[in-house]
Order: structure tokens, then C-alpha cells, then sequence
């Protein structure tokens, strides 16, 4: 993908020359090059390179013209001739450098230079998410197998990309040019000015696609790509680059930047084109994506406040046609390379390119999930039948059908980027296992044959397995989710432990130590001490169960099914405040309450008695009118599990 509309910032370098012969040559070059004319660049830095000319700028500039126009086999070796001077150079170098070898397959290189730039730049999101994920290889090949891709039949043998699908037609960006007229080259890239084309998306069987150019106002000499329309087909969004009512503007540079432009359709016709009002001359917004409501418009810019070298941002759309304050949507989906090309679904998912997160190399297409409240979480690569060592983009797909397109300028296509449709065979899933090992907390051996029990948050058993012959257990578990996880074993005191899982696809560790049963109980006994059970809680000033007072009923009901001749006179107390009468009542009720969850969970009413004393047994002074401490109260508020037969 050229980086013209990938908003890529190039970097400007002081250039000194040690040979005169060659100066007038690299003068021409380095206005070339500063004014993003990188083929003509290119052709005069390689002729002076060719001759064993060697400087530390002119790899640089060779590496950055290559690398800017995606071509990352000729980057990497002009990269290579720059690190091979052994000379101090910008950490974003090492970054390009290991983009680019991995473009080519030189995967373990990459790593090197990859380890290099974490040393170098840890403050940097890509190396933190490089440190943090140096398994990104294998999440992708897990996410890999998920797709049927084909050509989209629209191609030609210049660059075809960035896809909208509206109303049985495809609408994309091309650098074929089918006028009859002069034809306008782009010195950055040696190929045509982009326009806007469309053709069918289901033409009749065994005819060839017809490709037309979208014969609108538009269309101008100057780039456009990267429509957007609303469900009715009256308004459309896209990019263009600064140009409008035959005037083209610039940034202090004297460069031409790229805007979002909407237009409405009228009487047939395309007009009131306006930039949105968040454009500006000095930066670069581009690329953009409706939400299902049409309420909020995704893009990317790099703009002020920019993490990176572009990032994506939402702005709201009001519904007097004004537009809020871009927002920039953070750094768990924006590093400081870039990111663009956002696409949303009405399952709050959001598609988009990005070559700051572990990928192939170039550009690769990920998706994250929009939450309620408008962060982004889940950030996953697609896999490696969308995703290539070179640049992947501009990704759409229908959320019912899993039908869809994307671009890309892997090898094997038509021209420099081709269009390609697919079909999701099977979603991508956050996929986590919850293990661990059991072990006695004083001996530390392994404890084989433990029973472990999966509670969801609301007391719900999901799974139960046994530990194996070296301790470990597992269970599959959903991403982002909390657990209860339940370890059982003769003479070995129960335990329970909570779970937050990872919201990454990975495995979540939760090894469990367990303690040697110290209780021995007897008629008379509190069965609740056993297990630390002070208190069933209630909501207040109620009586139904809650989901943690469940859990520790759990831990009486596995007795009574283990002692089927147990019995137990089941007591509720309160504390003094509130009136005596009130707490008795509540106490009851609490009592009956607890009796009837362990009936309806297979124990026999006649082995259950119970009781509410409300305030009439307290522990200690803290009766009507005595001052006491919140904990002095809760001493008082407790519950009972008496044993009357065994």
C-alpha cells in the first residue's frame, strides 16, 4: 500500500556529501526526495549508490523511498547497507529495518533487530507490545485457517484498493486511468492519481466483471479514495486529497495533504462537496467509517494529540448535521506507528490496519471489540489468510453473511494493490484455558485426584474436572470473564479463589495450595467453622440468597452429601440494632431461606431444623444502647450450622 494516503510523516534528514563529483546528483535527489517525489529519488540515489558511494543519509533516504512505497525487499537492503556502517542511527530505523525483514521471511533476523529496538525505545507502544507478546506468532497461526479468499475480479496492473459495498456495488479506488484525455502521474509513487470506480458484486454467471468510473464531481485530478454512504444513498464520505473548488491548499511545508469530504446526493447528482470542519491544511484526515447508527464517523489522521504516526479517532454526527470533537481512541488500539483504515460492525467490532501491533510485516488487519463505554479491548490479528509480509488494508465485512473484501499488494496479485473478496468460514474467538497445579501448602506435593469445580460470577457451576497424576487441571473459559474456581479433597480443607481471565486469546495460570483439614466435628459443632463461614449474606433487609452466600451453601450441601446421615439446626443472628422484634423476624426469614436453598438442592427437609434468635444471643455487650465498632456489630451478625445427629 503507498503511504501517500496512509497519512505516513516522512522524515526530513540534514544531508552532507563527501564526494563533489556526485553533490549535483544528490541535490536533485534530496529535492525529490523532501518534495515526496521518492521514484525519481530513488533513480538518482541507487546511480550514485551503484558507484560505492556510501553515506549514512543516502541509505536512510534510499530505505525510507523504498519502505514509503511498501516495497520492502528493496528497503530492507538499503537498510541493511545502513546498519552494516555501524554508525548510531534513530530507534525508528531498527523498527522499519525489522518490519521490512520480516516482509521477506527473515523472520529471526527481525527478532534481533526487533530485541535491539525494545533496548532502545521501551517507552515506545511497539516495543511494549513486541515484549509483552513475543509468542505473536503463534496467536497468529491459531488465528490463521479461517478464510476463502479469491481475486475480487476488479483488478487491474495499477493499485486497486480500499472497497465499500452499497446497494449490489462495489466502489473502490483505482490508479487505472480510462479517461481519454493527459494522464496525471504521482511522483511519489510513478503511478496515476487514484479515482473512484464501481462494478456489480454478483454480475451473471461466467461474464466478465465490468469496471466503471464513478462519473461524478467527485472525481478530480488529485486523489480520491475511501467512500463511505449512508443507508439511504444521499450522502457519501471520502478522501480526497486538499483540493476542492478548483483550488488546491497546502500546510506550512507547501505540501498538499488529504481531507475527509462529504457531498449529498441530489437530483441525481453529487454536489455540495464540503471538507468537515475538523480538516485542516496542516494535517491529514482520511479513511472514512460509519457506524451501523450513522451516529459516529471512525477515520484516521495525524492530527495534534496523535500517538503515533497516524491514529484513528471517532467524532460524533449530530443530528442537526454538526459534528462533535474528534476523539482520539487511545492507546490500546493506536502505537506510534500507524494505524488507519477503520471499518465498524453492528457487532460492535472494529477492523482496522496497523503496523505498530505484532504482525507479518507492512500493514495487517486487526480487529478489537468497542465496549459500552467506547474503549476498544480484544485486539487480535486476523491471521495469516487476510494478513501478508506486505501490506494488508482496507477491510469490510458484512457482519451477517461473514462476506467481505480487503486489499493488499501481497505477491501473486495484479498490480502494485489489488482488491480481494473472501469468506469467513469460521469467527474469530478469544480462546482461553484456565490451569494450574494443586499442591499441599505446608509439603508442597503434588495433590492428583483433587476434584475442581468452575463457578461463573453468578454461582452457575460451568465444569468440573479432576486433577491429573502431576496435580494439573485446566478448563476451557470465555475471555474477560470472572470465575469462582472450587478445590476439593479428602482431608484437605476446600478452598475457593476468584478469576478475572485474560481478554487475550492465552492461557490463564491459577495454581492452588491446599491446607490439611484441621476440623473434626461432632454433635453440637458448628459444621460453619469448618470453613471459615461467619455469615450468610443476604442483601439488606432481605432474604434471598445472594451469590456469594451460595457458594458457601455449596460447601454444607458437599457435607451433607458426603454424611447422609448428618443433620443440622441451621441458626440466623443479628446484631442489637434495629428493633428486637424486626430482627427476629428478619432472622427467621433468613433461616427459612437457607433451609429451602439446601432442599431444592437435593437435601431432605426432614435433616434440616432452624431458627431465627434476631438479637437475643449476642457474642458480646453490644446490646441497645452500647456503644460499638462496626466489627464489634459484625461479631453478632452470623450464622450457625449446628449438628444434631451424625
Amino acid at each position: 500500500m503507498k503511504n501517500y494516503i496512509l497519512l505516513c510523516l516522512t522524515i526530513i534528514c540534514s544531508f552532507s556529501a563527501g564526494s563533489y563529483a556526485q553533490q549535483s546528483k544528490i541535490n536533485t535527489a534530496d529535492k525529490n526526495y523532501d518534495n515526496y517525489a521518492y521514484i525519481d529519488a530513488i533513480k538518482t540515489y541507487e546511480r550514485v549508490a551503484d558507484k560505492g558511494y556510501k553515506s549514512e543519509d543516502l541509505f536512510k533516504k534510499l530505505g525510507n523511498s523504498h519502505y514509503f512505497n511498501s516495497n520492502f525487499e528493496a528497503a530492507a537492503k538499503w537498510y541493511g547497507e545502513l546498519f552494516a556502517m555501524n554508525t548510531a542511527v534513530e530507534p525508528e530505523y531498527y523498527y522499519r529495518y525489522a518490519q521490512c525483514l520480516k516482509s521477506i521471511g527473515q523472520t529471526d533476523k527481525a527478532g534481533k533487530i526487533m530485541a535491539d529496538f525494545l533496548a532502545k525505545s521501551k517507552n515506545d507502544d511497539r516495543a511494549k507490545l513486541y515484549a509483552e507478546d513475543v509468542n505473536y506468532l503463534d496467536k497468529i497461526k491459531a488465528n490463521s485457517g479461517r478464510y476463502k479468499i479469491e481475486d475480487a475480479g476488479i483488478n487491474s496492473k495499477y493499485s486497486d484498493y480500499s472497497s465499500y459495498v452499497y446497494n449490489g456495488k462495489i466502489y473502490f479506488a483505482s490508479a487505472r486511468d480510462t479517461g481519454n484525455f493527459s494522464q496525471r502521474k504521482h511522483k511519489w509513487t510513478g503511478e496515476y492519481f487514484t479515482n473512484l470506480y464501481f462494478a456489480d458484486t454478483d454480475p451473471p454467471a461466467n461474464s466478465t466483471v465490468k469496471v466503471n468510473k464513478f462519473k461524478t464531481s467527485l472525481n478530480t485530478k488529485f486523489h480520491e479514495s475511501s467512500p463511505a454512504f449512508t443507508k439511504d444513498g444521499q450522502t457519501v464520505y471520502f478522501t480526497r486529497n486538499n483540493y476542492i473548488n478548483g483550488k488546491k491548499g497546502k500546510d506550512d511545508n507547501k505540501i498538499t495533504l488529504i481531507k475527509i469530504y462529504r457531498a449529498t446526493l441530489e437530483n441525481g447528482k453529487w454536489t455540495n462537496i464540503t471538507e468537515l470542519p475538523f480538516d485542516s491544511d496542516n494535517y491529514s484526515t482520511a479513511h472514512p467509517a460509519l457506524s451501523p447508527d450513522e451516529k459516529t464517523l471512525y477515520f484516521a489522521s495525524d492530527m495534534p494529540g496523535t500517538v503515533g504516526q497516524s491514529d484513528i479517532y471517532k467524532v460524533s454526527i449530530n443530528g442537526n448535521g454538526s459534528y462533535g470533537t474528534p476523539v482520539n481512541l487511545g492507546k490500546v488500539i493506536n502505537t506510534q506507528g500507524k494505524e488507519t483504515f477503520p471499518f465498524v460492525t453492528s457487532d460492535n467490532e472494529i477492523y482496522f490496519a496497523s503496523d505498530g501491533h505484532p504482525g507479518l510485516g507492512g500493514l495487517d488487519v486487526f480487529v478489537g471489540q468497542i465496549e459500552d463505554n467506547g474503549t476498544i479491548s480484544n485486539i487480535q490479528n486476523l491471521g495469516a489468510d487476510v494478513n501478508s509480509p506486505k501490506d494488508d488494508f482496507a477491510y469490510i465485512i458484512d457482519p451477517v453473511s461473514r462476506r467481505g473484501y480487503f486489499s493488499s499488494n501481497k505477491d501473486g496479485g495484479q498490480g502494485s494493490d489489488d482488491i480481494y473478496k473472501f469468506l469467513e468460514t469460521r469467527k474469530l474467538q478469544c480462546i482461553q484455558e484456565l490451569n494450574g497445579i494443586i499442591t499441599d501448602a505446608e509439603t508442597l506435593a503434588v495433590l492428583p485426584n483433587t476434584k475442581l469445580t468452575l463457578y461463573d460470577n453468578l454461582g452457575n457451576i460451568k465444569n468440573t474436572t479432576i486433577s491429573d497424576a502431576t496435580g494439573f487441571y485446566s478448563f476451557p473459559v470465555e475471555c474477560g470473564k470472572t470465575y469462582n474456581v472450587r478445590a476439593e479433597k479428602e482431608e484437605y480443607t476446600t478452598k475457593e479463589i476468584n478469576i478475572t481471565i485474560g481478554k487475550l486469546t492465552g492461557k490463564t495460570s491459577l495454581p492452588i495450595a491446599l491446607e490439611k483439614s484441621a476440623c473434626k466435628v461432632t454433635i453440637g459443632d458448628d459444621l460453619g467453622k469448618c470453613f471459615g463461614i461467619k455469615m450468610i449474606y443476604f442483601d439488606l433487609d432481605k432474604s434471598n440468597i445472594r451469590t456469594e452466600a451460595a457458594l458457601d451453601l455449596e460447601k454444607i450441601l458437599d457435607v451433607l452429601n458426603s454424611h447422609p446421615t448428618m443433620k443440622l439446626d441451621i441458626r440466623s443472628h443479628t446484631d442489637s440494632r434495629a428493633t428486637h422484634q424486626y430482627n427476629e423476624a428478619l432472622s427467621g426469614r433468613r433461616a427459612k431461606s437457607t433451609i429451602e436453598w439446601l432442599v431444592k438442592n437435593g437435601i431432605a427437609k426432614n435433616r434440616l431444623t432452624g431458627k431465627g434468635y434476631g438479637e437475643t444471643q449476642l457474642v458480646n455487650g453490644c446490646s441497645d444502647g452500647v456503644p460499638c465498632t462496626e466489627e464489634q456489630h459484625q461479631m453478632n451478625r452470623r450464622s450457625e450450622f449446628i449438628i444434631t445427629a451424625l
